[in-house]
């Protein structure tokens, strides 16, 4: 998501700048923020179990990689202070991806904190089973842990890829076993793919482009929506835990557009969660405060 323009913070940002001159800049958001949505409504902190394993994740992931590399070029110091930030907001999801090139940052942050406090995706793109075996080692390695929570096939769109790339299938369901990987699943970029992934069993976990004005999804128009949460319900029918990205059209989205897509995104019964890019601190409040003042009911 690109960075929110100032004048859309509707004086959230504003308070957190005054706290921080006494010190109190969590505790005035928490009582500014998180408070403020009733507990019948839906709010981006939410605990969401993912699958069979338990694990449980918050509803809102912190996503690392708007327009691949932007938060890299932050530093290792901004990022740690980002997840961290988010962390203490309750957003327990972080979404990444090896070509974000952001692993090592990641690693520094937990560090920090308990490994179980954080559920960690990160995505490959290998397309051999030898490259797969490879980046898990390296990616535990660069994330400084002995798992890692969720592990994707990253960027597919060809329709016939469960058959194509059944070697890297079988690399990650042996890493599974080995508990090197709790999830495995995949991210698609064409309809085609995203319906092969909904008919292969071996997926455990989706991650889908969606948002009500089709931007940056796998069809082109408005009108055209269904013909993706059709599919999308359908993997949910049958046991497979979705999640969303592009929810903002990669940062395209201003002002009522950003709520009436977050609040199509809380809407979505066959979504457990979707992700945000974030750059900074500031971005991840404005998005919590706008989902709190959306008081989406819960079902």
């Amino acid at each position: 998501m690109k960075a929110i323009d100032r004048r859309e913070f509707l004086g959230v940002a504003t308070a957190a700048a005054g706290a921080a001159l006494t010190g109190s800049v969590q505790a005035l958001l928490a009582d500014a923020v998180g408070s403020a949505n009733p507990p019948g409504f839906l709010r981006a902190s939410d605990t969401v179990t993912l699958g069979k394993t338990g694990l449980k994740a918050s509803r809102l992931a912190l996503g690392t990689g708007t327009k691949i590399l932007m938060q890299r070029e932050l530093g290792e110091a901004a990022i740690v202070r980002l997840l961290r930030h988010g962390l203490d907001r309750g957003i327990r999801w972080w979404d990444t991806a090896d070509m974000y090139k952001i692993h090592p940052y990641m690693g520094a942050a937990l560090k920090e904190i308990e490994r179980d406090r954080v559920v960690i995706n990160t995505k490959t793109l290998a397309r051999d089973a030898a490259t797969v075996k490879a980046d898990i080692e390296r990616f535990r390695k660069e994330l400084d842990t002995d798992y890692i929570d969720i592990l994707l096939l990253h960027c597919l769109t060809d329709g016939g890829w469960p058959e194509k790339l059944r070697g890297c299938m079988d690399a990650l369901s042996e890493a599974k076993q080995r508990g090197q990987v709790r999830l495995v699943g995949c991210s698609c970029h064409s309809l085609d793919a995203l319906r092969a992934s909904a008919a292969s069993p071996w997926v455990d976990i989706q991650l889908a482009r969606v948002n009500p004005y089709a931007v940056i999804m796998d069809i082109r128009k408005a009108d055209e929506v269904p013909k993706v949460t059709g599919v999308l319900e359908e993997m949910h029918k049958h046991g497979k835990i979705v999640y969303g990205m592009k929810i903002l059209g990669e940062g395209q989205f201003k002002g009522d557009r950003i709520d009436r897509s977050l609040e199509f995104a809380l809407k979505q019964s066959y979504l457990t969660g979707f992700t945000i890019g974030f750059r900074y601190p500031e971005e991840i409040d404005d998005i919590i405060a706008r989902i709190d003042r959306l008081r989406v009911p819960r079902v």
